[in-house]
């Protein structure tokens, strides 16, 4: 099972919004079929592995991460494959939430006559597969919270230059992970400030949406996110503060428009993430600047931190998440606490990544 857990991330940024599954065909110690779901629409990953094994699956034991799918979907049900190809036992780490399967794959290959085992290394499925099971489960993506500061915490001068905090390693390490989300949200401050284009560079195996959240309008036509619009998805969010001529021009270039009805940004977050979700986005990046990262942390939607600490010092009055006017919480405990964090260095970055511990 820990092998077809490694071999499962391996479909991370490719498969989404399906889930990331991994599986392994085995005659006791011996492997005899390895797979994973390698695409969106592609084989899954029993599918590849019953493949690989052939007529060794006959009597074999066949361990996979996640409940196997019982339904017509853009591919056959994995429990037909598994009855067919001879297949006398099945271990799942996990079972599927998704209304057409929630049970109904076990049920159905135990009716068959199959031993099946439910809930090896069910933890470590459950922490691999946390973006989808919360798609499935809440209808809203997975949120991951992306910054660069100074070791004193500030993301930019007090000019609000930017330009660039953190180093080139850094910087290759935000484009892969770019390259594996659906959707990359920044404010209307840090276009203005920095004009930036949010692309991956090199392409990854996700083209991410790009969204900017301005509630007042103050979106340039000639940024370079709406001037290349027409080449890469964008997303406008804003509310009816901004005129309608304003939205106009956006359109025109390209632009996708949404008018969050929200009185504050606690509601417009939710706004935005539950369309999101609509659209079948499993793993959302929020890159700022400080204004945005502030709401989404008080708004507590934040599930991932990923955090660049350049060894540089700025001081001053200059912008960070914790520095904006909005309620945090009255005591220690009541913070928002990180699970497992990982440490690298990046070249002379400190680069932090942790989950938000949700007790």
């Amino acid at each position: 099972m820990e092998l077809a857990l490694q071999l499962a991330a391996r479909g991370q940024g490719h498969v989404e919004p399906n889930p990331m599954v991994g599986c392994v065909v085995a005659r006791g110690a011996e492997v005899v079929g390895l797979g994973w779901h390698r695409r969106y629409g592609g084989p899954h990953a029993e599918v590849e592995a019953l493949r690989t094994a052939g007529p060794l699956a006959q009597g074999a034991t066949l361990y996979v991460t996640l409940e196997p799918c019982c339904h017509q979907g853009k591919t056959p049900p994995c429990t037909q494959a598994i009855l067919q190809s001879g297949v006398r036992r099945v271990v799942v780490a996990l079972e599927d939430p998704f209304p057409a399967v929630r049970g109904s794959g076990v049920k159905q290959l135990r009716e068959a006559g199959l031993e099946v085992s439910l809930g090896l290394l069910q933890e470590e499925a459950r922490r691999l597969l946390a973006p989808y099971l919360k798609r499935v489960l809440t209808g809203r993506p997975w949120v991951i919270a992306k910054w660069a500061s100074t070791w004193d915490g500030k993301l930019a001068t007090h000019r609000g230059h930017s330009r660039w905090i953190s180093n080139e390693a850094s910087r290759q390490v935000v484009h892969r992970l770019r390259g594996r989300v659906d959707a990359i949200v920044v404010g209307s401050g840090t276009v203005l400030a920095d004009d930036p284009q949010l692309t991956v560079r090199p392409p990854g195996p996700r083209t991410p949406l790009r969204v900017v959240l301005d509630s007042r309008g103050r979106t340039p036509p000639q940024a370079r996110l709406v001037q290349t619009a027409q080449e890469v998805p964008t997303l406008i969010a804003t509310t009816e503060q901004t005129p309608f001529d304003h939205r106009r021009l956006w359109e025109q270039a390209g632009c996708q428009v949404l008018v969050l009805p929200g009185a504050d940004y606690q509601q417009r977050w939710d706004q935005l993430l539950e369309e999101l979700g609509r659209r079948g986005a499993t793993n959302v990046l929020v890159e700022g600047g400080a204004r945005v990262l502030g709401q989404l942390l008080a708004a507590g939607a934040v599930d991932e931190v990923h955090l660049f600490l350049a060894a540089k010092l700025l001081g001053g009055q200059a912008p960070s998440p914790q520095s904006l006017d909005l309620p945090g919480p009255d005591t220690i405990q009541q913070t928002l606490h990180l699970e497992s964090p990982q440490v690298q260095v990046l070249q002379g970055d400190v680069y932090l990544q942790a989950r938000v511990r949700r007790d």
